[in-house]
């Protein structure tokens, strides 16, 4: 892309910028892009807790979340403790993050942080 030496801005009657004229290119390149898919985002909040407390994907989302082990445990149809070893695990089969994801109701792409 050309550096922006080609935009013009053109003031209204009132002295301020009322319009941009760029180059056609520029135009269509910002008019083809693809929307922005929010459905796989990642809260902040999330992202903290694994970043500053350390805690795996799966631990971070549980608590963003307000659930409990337990209550993650019952979805995926085991112990809490079970669940315990896979949220403290340093790597998990994707069979298994998968199940995870899908109990707390979030993507695999989303707990693969």
């Amino acid at each position: 892309m050309k550096a922006h030496t080609e935009i013009q801005i053109i003031k209204g009657s009132s002295g301020k910028p009322a319009f941009v004229v760029i180059p056609y290119n520029e135009y269509e390149s910002m008019i083809n892009r693809q929307p922005l898919n929010i459905a796989n985002a990642i809260p902040s909040e999330v992202i903290d807790l694994v970043i500053d407390n350390d805690y795996s994907p799966a631990r971070a989302w549980r608590e963003y979340l307000d659930l409990t082990q337990e209550d993650v445990a019952k979805r995926l149809g085991i112990s809490q403790a079970a669940y315990s070893q896979h949220e403290r695990a340093d790597r998990l089969k994707k069979s298994i993050r998968q199940k995870i994801a899908t109990a707390l109701g979030i993507t695999l792409e989303q707990l693969s942080i």
